[in-house]
């Protein structure tokens, strides 16, 4: 087709009319992408956050900072990108804690549906139990015998909302009585396990495994009904405490507005390094199931999760983080 010079300059206007963010999204992405992190650096979603985005730079031929930004339960990173331009180029990496925060914490300066755009469900799993080597016990059972005839003489940490939750509905369903205790991130709760400090503490399988070949730390049990492919000898806690379960999940969020072309852009290339084996065996190596889930399935599971907290905080189930 030959565009005549008096055709350029209602071309021009026409252009003009578009938003940048959607004339834009042909070409993403033209420059470097930065993922927040939303808790401390070392945990899991830090790691396997840097793991994919390693695998996904080629695909998308642009640089990807990840920046871990913890603080208050995620509420202070998932801020930065909720006042973000709506461009897919500033990103946050949560866990359900993200949603679950909003019945938990006296107030939050968003709303954690309406204000971001999923991209991309990354893993769901199962938290884990871990305990140190310094304790008296070695399994589920001993800890739960220990506890019985020790009320509140074990320390168990916790990082999120979400651990607190799983901690308390534990403590519940067993019939132990334990002493809580907050972290900011799962590194420094790790090094506590590892080190003594505490007796143990709720943490994703992403933060516990690399510490397992230090020999200072062990996994009493997983809070999956049934136990997970990646670690196969460490028993459901379900086990010793029937009908016991807690499951989360990890994944990437955008600010509201965000162009459909963007998260189907992304999320596309996180399936494709999924498949690598080599991405996929170090994912599942740190505690992911290796399953991917686009924008729409991200978001009904993200709708699920807001109505089930919210049920738990009408019925008083949640606790209260200041």
């Amino acid at each position: 087709m030959t565009l005549h010079r008096r055709s350029l300059p209602a071309l021009a206007l026409g252009l003009a009319a578009v938003p940048a963010t959607a004339r834009s999204t042909t070409a993403f992405p033209s420059r470097p992408i930065r993922i927040i992190v939303a808790y401390a650096a070392g945990g899991g979603t830090d790691l396997t956050t840097r793991l994919l985005a390693d695998a996904i730079r080629p695909m998308l031929g642009q640089p990807i900072v990840v920046e871990a930004r913890p603080g208050a339960n995620g509420v202070i990173g998932s801020e930065m990108v909720a006042r973000s331009e709506p461009d897919g180029y500033t990103l946050v990496a949560v866990t359900s804690g993200h949603v679950l925060n909003r019945y938990t914490m006296p107030s939050i300066p968003f709303d954690p549906v309406r204000d971001f755009t999923p991209v991309s469900l990354m893993t769901r799993f199962a938290l884990v139990l871990v305990g140190g080597m310094h304790t008296p016990y070695k399994d589920m059972p001993g800890l739960l015998a220990h506890a019985r005839a020790n009320p509140g003489a074990v320390t168990i940490g916790s990082t999120t909302a979400l651990g607190s939750f799983t901690a308390q509905e534990f403590g519940r369903a067993a019939g132990i009585a334990f002493t809580e205790v907050p972290y900011r991130g799962g590194g420094a709760m790790m090094l506590d396990v590892v080190s003594g400090t505490i007796d143990g503490g709720w943490t994703s399988p992403q933060s516990a495994m690399p510490h397992l070949s230090s020999g200072r730390v062990r996994i009493l049990g997983i809070s999956s009904r049934t136990r997970a492919v990646q670690l196969p000898d460490v028993p459901s806690i379900a086990e010793s405490v029937p009908g016991f379960e807690s499951t989360s999940w990890f994944g990437l969020l955008g600010p509201a507005g965000l162009p459909p072309a963007i998260p189907q852009r992304i999320h596309g290339a996180i399936a494709q390094a999924m498949q690598d084996p080599a991405v996929r065996a170090r994912a599942i190596e740190l505690g992911c199931d290796g399953v991917v889930e686009g924008p729409e399935e991200f978001a009904a599971v993200i709708r699920a999760d807001d109505a089930k907290w919210a049920k738990a905080a009408r019925e008083g189930l949640l606790p209260q983080v200041k």
